[in-house]
């Protein structure tokens, strides 16, 4: 058992707009779980003589968690962001091979060595900021045993590292050229008899899937969702990134963990998702690069008290982004989030989007998930730029 004192403690316990805030506070740590935390004048009398190590006033939240992540893929696209501000069109790109599927042939190709060393280097920058859970998708891969392999090296990476990752089936993110007129055929062949080999390997804990005009249709997806209900795993999607397809309002109707992106999204899709409990994760990274101009209805999701996630969307296109800490700044420079908001979409509402209900929060009984901070208050996490503060980071209850 150990005590940290000397603290103050952004808890996140609270449900409103509020850090829930204790400004002179204790955390009693017994193995990988919190056993009290609280204002150090009511530390019960029987942990007083734990060791003890003083924070010197040091901020105090949640470990981070970055619930949506592409970091495991082969190769990069910086050429094609080089060529697109040369003034290189969409279409250009992907006559010269580039696009999606550039990173499908490099994922292909690469060895699950490779994949895992790149994928570390980009994992070990979002730890660097407080990270202590990451989610990743599989997706870039559009056969079975690619996609599997994906998923092998995501769990390879929390072998590597103290940090916690949860794994997502994306087979239905993009339809490979060698299936452009088999759609049918691809879901069926590729998408759900591989998640049926995933859930097998026991390599996944959800099913995503991407609902676009340039990607799959919600009579698509509802045939992936019913495979996945039927093995019992939870599902998510990527919705109204770029037009509103229902992608929302269908991923509410299986009681969905989150829908992702949102920029379209109505006010149909903001109830379905409220009278569900489903989390919306904003991905301002994405809407940065694609230097998008329609807004995710904040307000909207806020009056029906939808939870709001924010996560880095790390991926080699259209969101290269593995900063936690900026994405929370984009979230209130960008989206009009509060620091309080973003600092909840990093903690409890991430948690809540990923099942996670051990996490995200400091309370007792919650996994010992915590990060140090050089702050004064918890704003500044949000307010600089380029700026990390993390003293010290702690992964169930070990300084790490």
């Amino acid at each position: 058992m150990r005590l940290l004192t000397g603290g103050k403690l952004a808890t996140m316990d609270a449900q409103g707009a509020d850090y829930g805030l204790v400004g002179d506070g204790a955390v009693v740590i017994d193995g990988d779980r919190i056993r009290w935390a609280g204002p150090a004048k009511d530390l019960p009398r029987d942990y007083r003589d734990a060791p003890a190590t003083d924070l010197g006033g040091r901020l105090v939240t949640p470990g981070l968690i970055d619930c949506h992540t592409h970091l495991v893929h082969g190769g990069d696209r910086a050429r094609e962001f080089e060529m697109r501000l040369e003034g290189a069109s969409y279409e250009e790109i992907a006559r010269a091979g580039g696009g999606i599927l550039s990173s499908v042939t490099a994922t292909r190709d690469g060895s699950d060595t490779a994949l895992l060393e790149t994928a570390l280097a980009r994992a070990d920058h979002l730890l660097a900021e407080g990270v202590t859970t990451l989610e990743i998708k599989s997706g870039y891969g559009l056969t079975v045993e690619a996609e599997l392999k994906m998923l092998r090296v995501a769990r390879r990476i929390a072998d590597a590292r103290p940090v916690s990752v949860v794994t997502s089936w994306l087979a239905a993110h993009a339809l490979p050229p060698e299936y452009r007129d088999n759609r049918a055929g691809y879901l069926r062949e590729v998408v759900i008899a591989g998640l049926d080999r995933a859930h097998a390997e026991g390599l996944v804990d959800a099913v995503d899937g991407f609902c676009e005009g340039i990607a799959f249709q919600p009579d698509e997806i509802a045939l992936v969702f019913d495979r996945a209900t039927a093995l019992g795993l939870p599902v998510k999607l990527h919705a109204e990134q770029l037009s509103d397809l229902g992608g929302a309002k269908l991923v509410a109707g299986y009681g969905g963990l989150s829908a992702d992106h949102l920029e379209w999204l109505g006010q149909d899709g903001v109830a379905a998702m409220a009278a569900a409990g489903t989390v919306a994760v904003l991905l301002p990274g994405a809407f940065y690069t694609l230097r998008e101009t329609r807004y995710p209805p904040v307000e909207a999701l806020r009056d029906a008290g939808v939870p709001i996630a924010l996560a880095t969307d790390a991926n080699p296109g259209t969101s290269p982004l593995t900063s936690i800490l900026l994405t929370m700044n984009m979230g209130c420079t960008l989206f009009r989030l509060t620091p309080a908001e973003a600092l909840a979409g990093v903690t409890r509402n991430a948690a809540r989007a990923l099942g996670l209900a051990d996490r995200g929060r400091i309370a007792a009984g919650l996994r010992a998930d915590l990060a140090v901070w050089d702050v004064e208050h918890p704003a500044e996490l949000s307010y600089r730029i380029g700026f990390n503060p993390l003293y010290s980071r702690i992964f169930g209850g070990e300084l790490v």
